[in-house]
């Protein structure tokens, strides 16, 4: 069993991950915004995979036992918060959007990790602002935990393009239920119905993908999307640009 590194402090900071790289499980006593200023970064718990580009941050509640990973070159800006700061009044892992305003305010939070002057405490209550003013992001990708939705799951976790139904994937993956049972533990236990869920998995490969350069039509094609413009299209109402269009840095 792997072990759970225990860091009390999280903190405020900038890393550069190799695309691939990623920090082993770990666990703080301090809240954490994990950012990327370029390239995708997701972070991974026992209950599924948040993902965020450099239009999205990652809220990490104290105490949750979680992986960071970086695709493409990934610059991790990490702004720790003492548990009294929960600007999101949330205990779950969560994905914010990030405006212009708020991703200046994390660049220039992190650049200066050991400035406690009053201008760096003046910069930390407008970060706090833009933070309780930032709407959440469906970009959960929810892990199941019955054997029979794991076995399906498996199957597209190995290749998000395959394009059989339900039944047949539940046949494949030998999960001995039928499909109206299938269906029900989607709903049940990730909270989202089947092609919901595929849709997020293929919507988090594409962010892999795409940071590590691979070119649009090709995303679409290994992702298991028709086309390429049914992948702009998904694409698009999902985060808000193209996947052509590289987000500002």
């Amino acid at each position: 069993m792997q072990k759970i590194r225990h860091t009390p402090r999280a903190a405020t900071s900038i890393r550069a991950l190799d695309t691939g790289v990623g920090i082993d499980p770990h666990r703080h006593d301090d809240h954490q915004i994990a950012y990327a200023g370029s390239g995708v970064l997701s972070i991974t718990t026992d209950a599924g995979t948040w993902v965020a580009p450099p239009t999205r941050a990652l809220w990490i509640p104290a105490g949750t036992v979680h992986e960071h990973r970086g695709y493409g070159r990934t610059d991790l800006h990490s702004v720790g918060l003492p548990t009294r700061l929960n600007p999101l009044s949330l205990d779950t892992p969560a994905v914010i959007a990030v405006g212009p305003l708020l991703r200046e305010l994390i660049l220039a939070y992190t650049r200066e990790p050991g400035d406690d002057g009053p201008e760096r405490r003046r910069m930390l209550g407008v970060l706090l602002d833009q933070l309780r003013a930032a709407p959440l992001q469906p970009l959960h990708l929810p892990a199941p935990a019955d054997p029979r939705l794991a076995a399906v799951c498996a199957l597209l976790y190995a290749d998000p393009a395959d394009s059989r139904g339900l039944a047949e994937l539940g046949a494949a993956a030998g999960a001995g239920a039928s499909e109206r049972t299938l269906s029900r533990l989607f709903r049940a236990e990730l909270g989202m119905t089947f092609p919901q869920w595929r849709t997020q998995l293929r919507l988090h490969r594409a962010l892999r993908l795409l940071a590590a350069g691979t070119p649009v039509t090709a995303v679409a094609h290994r992702c298991g999307w028709s086309s390429a413009s049914a992948f702009i299209d998904v694409f698009r109402r999902a985060f808000g640009h193209t996947p052509g269009t590289h987000p500002p840095k």
